[in-house]
């Protein structure tokens, strides 16, 4: 079997069209976590505008932004969570850790079926 668990990836598509995935939830966490955007998509290999627009494209979906930014300066720029953006946070990772409780059993049934074949389309 393989070393890396099974893992199944949730996405929220909104009545507004938007769509709030993994990556955006991603992006909101390393905010949070570098206090900057720049930082943040640099953590996970993405351009900083790239980067940007997402979280500007965060900031639309809902009635609050959840993203501030605070401009540089003598003590220097960044961003971070607005309280909407921690409780957006929040509850995105309380709703991944609920589904996979749910969904557990029938992960490991899944990967104890697995094929031991790592690609079956590389032949």
């Amino acid at each position: 079997m393989s070393a890396v668990p099974p893992k199944a990836i949730y996405r929220i598509d909104l009545a507004n069209g938007l769509r709030l995935g993994p990556g955006k939830v991603q992006l909101l966490r390393l905010i949070s976590q570098h206090g900057s955007i720049r930082s943040a998509g640099a953590a996970i290999g993405m351009s900083y505008r790239r980067a940007w627009l997402l979280a500007d494209e965060i900031n639309r979906m809902f009635q609050q932004p959840s993203i501030a930014t605070r401009h540089g300066g003598k003590s220097g720029g960044g961003a971070y969570l607005t309280p909407f953006g921690e409780a957006l946070l929040a509850r995105t990772e309380a709703m991944d850790a609920k589904l996979r409780a749910v969904i557990a059993e029938d992960m490991a049934w899944l990967e104890a079926m697995a094929s031991n074949t790592p690609d079956i389309n590389s032949t």
